[in-house]
């Protein structure tokens, strides 16, 4: 029997956001972690709001949105509001009622410098650290370090003489064939802090930042992040600063890297600080700074494969995190989104993880 097609809308309705919401959703998982960090970091928050005044919108209930914009791959802050108007899983995840109207998407913008102030990306990727550590995810003997280039909110017409003040010269008409252009004769007007860089050979160069994992090697999980300016010695200069708050026993601690990593000064550094470089040997015709002393075992071969890892953060946070080009300006935020985006790849590893452990 065909039922009626009725459209009449209730007028009460009976039930909560969480009865509606799956058992077995996979955001279940990632909202106990998310709530386990937010918990941790309440003091951090009344640090950062004053004692009187109008109560603002928690920054819990930001933080998650921000966190569904990454897992979802929500393009702007403005999509993302008009996503919590109707979206009931959004609702949930964030801690909307179902009665409570979603804030304006302006709110982002006017506590970004609070957050970014508060340095509450660093404190959040800790914590998701942290509670991976607490499952015995992780392994202190031995990581990886790589790098990646995120391209910066700004065009190669943006980026024009420093002493052209005026904006005026060839580059700001739109052309600049057969002009050279360097890093230290010229700037972005969009993004001063962005430099011009191309990642390797026969590529383009592009306005961009270098962004720095160290991964774990047990399961893939990022123990550490940096983003820094583009130049050429940017991937092993961070990867020594990581090396150097690395936890653990010196002495047994390997850390895997591909082969521009393969220098004179980086295997130095890494042995200064007693870590075991396994970085692969570089065959373009010089001779490698690793020998036989660190090839010959297991290990390196073992270090090797797992290092291919960290291309999976790299390419979860470019595609799904929408970090292949960024949408924000200047270092300090675009670092800001690049930790963010890396607690919330590890949650979705340890969430997975742990569902293929039972």
């Amino acid at each position: 029997m065909r039922g009626d097609d009725e459209q009449q809308n209730e007028l009460f309705l009976y039930g909560t956001l969480e009865q509606r919401i799956p058992q077995d959703h996979p955001l279940r998982p990632v909202r106990e972690m998310t709530d386990a960090a937010l918990d941790a970091m309440s003091r951090r928050f009344d640090q950062m709001y004053a004692k009187s005044g109008r109560p603002s919108i928690a920054p819990e209930k930001l933080l998650r949105a921000l966190l569904l914009q990454a897992l979802y791959s929500i393009r702007s802050e403005r999509m993302l509001v008009e996503q919590l108007e109707y979206n009931l899983l959004f609702r949930w995840f964030v801690g909307l009622a179902m009665g409570e109207s979603a804030w304006n998407h302006a709110v982002f913008s006017k506590n970004r410098e609070r957050l970014l102030a508060g340095d509450v990306a660093q404190e959040f990727f800790v914590c998701v650290v942290e509670q991976a550590r607490a499952l015995r995810l992780l392994s202190d003997e031995h990581f990886t370090v790589d790098g990646t280039l995120i391209e910066a909110w700004a065009s190669h017409k943006s980026f024009r003489p420093k002493q052209d003040s005026d904006g005026k010269g060839t580059s700001s008409q739109g052309g600049f064939r057969g002009e050279k252009r360097r890093n230290d004769t010229h700037q972005s007007r969009t993004d001063p802090e962005a430099k011009l860089y191309r990642k390797g050979r026969g590529q383009e160069s592009r306005l961009a930042y270098l962004g720095h994992v160290m991964m774990d090697n047990r399961h893939g999980l990022a123990v550490d992040t940096r983003l820094t300016e583009a130049h050429g010695r940017a991937e092993r200069e961070a990867a020594l600063e990581m090396a150097a708050r690395l936890p653990g026993d010196r002495r047994r601690v390997t850390l895997g890297a591909d082969k521009a990593y393969d220098t004179r000064e980086f295997v130095a550094g890494l042995r200064e600080w007693s870590v075991t470089p396994h970085v692969a040997q570089n065959d373009n015709g010089r001779r490698s700074r690793i020998d036989d002393r660190t090839t010959r075992h297991g290990g390196y071969r073992h270090s090797q494969r797992k290092r291919k890892l960290v291309e999976q953060v790299f390419g979860w946070m470019k595609t799904t995190a929408g970090l292949r080009k960024t949408k924000h300006r200047g270092r300090e935020r675009v670092s800001w989104m690049f930790t963010f985006a890396a607690a919330a790849y590890n949650m979705v590893r340890i969430r997975n993880v742990m569902e293929a452990t039972l």
